[in-house]
């Protein structure tokens, strides 16, 4: 079977999107991870299904990891979806995520460049974990681990001893490390499950890591930069007692190439 797509990044976060808006599109577990290996297929991060969705929602977002299991929410992930969406003349981009309901702003759109803003899921508190380290849910579930020198943190040994840690269960848990670069600054650096690797940002990650910095600087900034290996981010929230509310994930989505593959 031909399967058209499209490859986007987010900041470097990779995926390979398909419009299955007709239902037509039926991949199994195996086949998204061979269109996601980095050697004998596309390569990518995650795989994303455009699908039909009833009223009031324009679309539904549907992800899966690269090693092919069904994922939770993606911030950047979202974001590409939303200018893939646009690409194909859809305008309003209110859809159904596999945590809820999500709206997507085209702030700027120039050639195969979007900058696009999507609104993420109110985060209900924070749980401080141990020292210079805490929990938040933003669509997914990441541990915020600040850090003195966030380059110097030896991903391939740490990300996973985290990701796997008894405290987190059976599914384990996405690990942000972070390091404040200046007042509203942030550089991440993420490992994630079902990547199961560093990948060059993670936008649900990055607002995490914002989210913990309030707790952590105990500074009342509501609007940080977020530098990551693959490129800038941006986050902003407003804060009702132990609520997050209005969080935005704000950033480039870059359409790469097209093509069609064989399954």
């Amino acid at each position: 079977m031909k399967l058209p797509f499209c490859k986007y990044h987010g900041a470097g976060n990779d995926f390979i999107i398909i419009d299955n808006l007709s239902g037509q599109h039926h991949l199994s577990e195996n086949q998204i991870s061979a269109l996601c290996h980095r050697r004998y297929g596309i390569g990518a991060d995650g795989l994303m299904l455009l699908e039909h969705a009833e009223a009031p929602w324009s679309y539904a977002m549907g992800f899966f990891n690269s090693d092919g299991t069904r994922g939770t929410m993606c911030g950047n992930g979202g974001r590409c979806l939303v200018a893939f969406a646009d690409h194909l003349g859809i305008e309003n981009h209110y859809f159904k995520a596999i945590d809820g309901t999500h709206q997507g702003f085209l702030l700027e759109r120039k050639d195969n460049y979007s900058k696009v803003q999507l609104r993420l899921n109110d985060v209900h508190g924070i749980r401080h974990y141990q020292k210079d380290s805490y929990v938040v849910d933003t669509g997914s579930m990441h541990l915020v681990r600040f850090v003195p020198d966030v380059k110097a943190v030896d991903i391939a040994t740490e990300g996973p001893y985290w990701r796997h840690h008894r405290d987190f269960g059976k599914q384990g848990v996405n690990v942000n490390f972070v390091e404040i670069l200046d007042e509203g600054c942030l550089f991440v650096r993420t490992f994630e499950r079902g990547v199961e690797d560093e990948t060059w940002a993670c936008g649900t990650g990055s607002t995490a890591a914002a989210i913990a910095a309030l707790e952590h600087t105990g500074k009342e900034l509501n609007h940080w930069h977020i530098q990551t290996k693959g490129g800038n981010l941006e986050v902003s929230y407003k804060k009702k007692n132990t609520v997050f509310t209005d969080v935005f994930l704000t950033g480039g989505a870059v359409r790469i190439f097209e093509g069609v593959v064989e399954i």
